[in-house]
């Protein structure tokens, strides 16, 4: 005879198990926190902070939403100006970025970096059970970008002054520049139309071997926005000097597709400009439909015969008989005319740079595309996307971080709160190696004691059987 019996599956039984433990983490953090409000309304200053009886608030965390109670003061200004605080806000830091708990923000910023902000919300959801929607997780987002922003104007504005904080020492430093072409809306579109670029800087001091035939950037520094060349170039200064000691860097070997806004970073004879060699080729293939006028334009290049190259491809112009053809290969000219310096690559003009480190190599560059695509177009760009200028900044910030390896102790940094140690000593459950297997406590079984599903009080039966050890 077969018995039917009613089944849980698996993933049933961990949610309910996971959703217990919980609401159980919220109680802890709610008497925890609570328990810190009542010690400094305890240690308070009196005379300055009169007590003006308890609030409600809701503090959303990766557990879900904790409610608790908290203390408001009455206290008075400089000009007697009256004003409500809470103190355990301000001891907390608490109220930057809304009511989210510092790893709680950690966690919404990571995932703004990879999904958009609608999907962001409901990974959050799914997973806290708790009700977000997709402007919290952008609010979330923009006030970190803001905070970063604050940072990289105070270290653009202290590398102005030769006050830069950098340590790292490296005599030849590699920059390169592009842009990427953003779609915008609302009133950012009115203002600067449809589409609007937002420059991306790079700089690095070598590569080191990472695979077969696979190389990574030593020591990468990012950073990107939409403002203009001057405040760009300040602001890529700033990000440098963060990370880098600029006094010990002799040489700068820049590259980019000739931009106007590129070449205001070549500032003296220290910097050397290359035409990215991707943008270079894609000019002559553009341009050029010829096969043999393309043969002998690339060949010029290789010898670097550049006089006769501009010369040729001049010769070209004049003895095409389309028109259309004829404006291509001028365009080719003018292009190349404009950045004639450039176009023999720099590891090609004998320069003298110094040796690379035992643990670099110097390699060719011409990064610069991959790290448009990784950096910032993979999420910012298709998918109908479309920005804001301060949102884009705001993100951009974030994405610049997270290319790094930078995210995650910066977000550490911003979210910090502060609780009494002796807090957290409360909330640690201490158990011995020896009883870790068996249990804790006299006559108490935890097993036998927890809940389970009316149709599973099986499990209870097997929290009876005694470990082999005390067989």
């Amino acid at each position: 005879m077969i018995v039917a019996e009613k089944t849980m599956d698996f993933k049933s039984l961990e949610r309910e198990i996971f959703t217990k433990c919980c609401e159980i983490g919220r109680e802890m953090l709610k008497n925890t926190i609570e328990a810190y409000d009542a010690q400094l309304r305890t240690e308070r200053d009196r005379k300055a902070y009169r007590h003006k009886g308890t609030r409600k608030t809701i503090l959303k965390t990766v557990m879900g939403e904790v409610e608790y109670r908290r203390a408001v003061y009455e206290t008075r200004d400089e000009n007697g100006a009256k004003s409500h605080v809470y103190l355990l806000d301000e001891a907390m830091n608490i109220a930057g970025s809304g009511y989210f708990s510092g790893l709680l923000s950690e966690q919404i910023v990571r995932l703004c970096c990879d999904a958009p902000y609608r999907n962001a919300a409901r990974t959050v959801r799914e997973l806290t059970g708790q009700t977000i929607s997709h402007t919290a997780v952008w609010n979330v987002a923009q006030a970190f970008g803001v905070r970063v922003d604050i940072q990289e104007q105070a270290a653009a504005k202290a590398a102005s002054e030769h006050k830069g904080a950098g340590n790292l020492e490296a005599e030849l430093l590699f920059e390169e520049q592009d842009g990427i072409w953003l779609k915008l809306q609302g009133k950012s579109r009115e203002k600067h139309g449809a589409s609007h670029e937002m420059k991306l800087a790079i700089a690095y001091d070598g590569a080191k071997m990472a695979g077969k035939n696979r190389y990574e950037l030593t020591n990468k520094v990012v950073c990107a926005n939409f403002e203009s060349a001057g405040k760009f170039q300040r602001r890529k200064e700033g990000v440098i000097a963060g990370t880098y000691n600029v006094d010990e860097i002799k040489t700068r070997l820049l590259n980019g597709d000739g931009a106007a806004w590129i070449k205001q970073a070549v500032t003296d004879e220290t910097v050397h400009f290359q035409l990215d060699p991707f943008h270079r080729n894609k000019a002559v293939r553009t341009w050029v439909k010829n096969p043999d006028m393309q043969k002998q334009i690339k060949k010029l290049l290789y010898d670097n015969d550049i006089d006769t190259l501009l010369t040729y491809i001049d010769a070209c112009s004049n003895s095409v008989e389309d028109e259309d053809e004829q404006k291509n290969l001028l365009s080719l000219l003018t292009y190349f005319t404009n950045n004639k310096n450039g176009l023999v690559p720099c590891h090609r003009r004998g320069l003298a740079l110094p040796k690379p480190p035992e643990d670099k190599i110097y390699r060719h560059m011409g990064a610069m595309e991959s790290n448009i695509f990784t950096i910032l177009g993979n999420r910012m760009k298709g998918r109908r996307a479309c920005w804001s200028i301060s949102g884009g900044n705001n993100l951009a910030r974030l994405l610049c971080l997270k290319e790094t390896g930078k995210l995650g102790d910066t977000l550490s940094l911003l979210t910090a709160s502060v609780l009494p140690k002796r807090y957290a000593d409360e909330i640690q459950i201490k158990m011995s190696a020896k009883n870790v297997p068996l249990s804790e406590g006299k006559g108490y079984n935890g097993l036998k004691q927890m809940l389970v599903p009316s149709s599973m009080k099986w499990m209870k039966n097997l929290a009876s059987i005694k470990p082999l050890c005390k067989i």
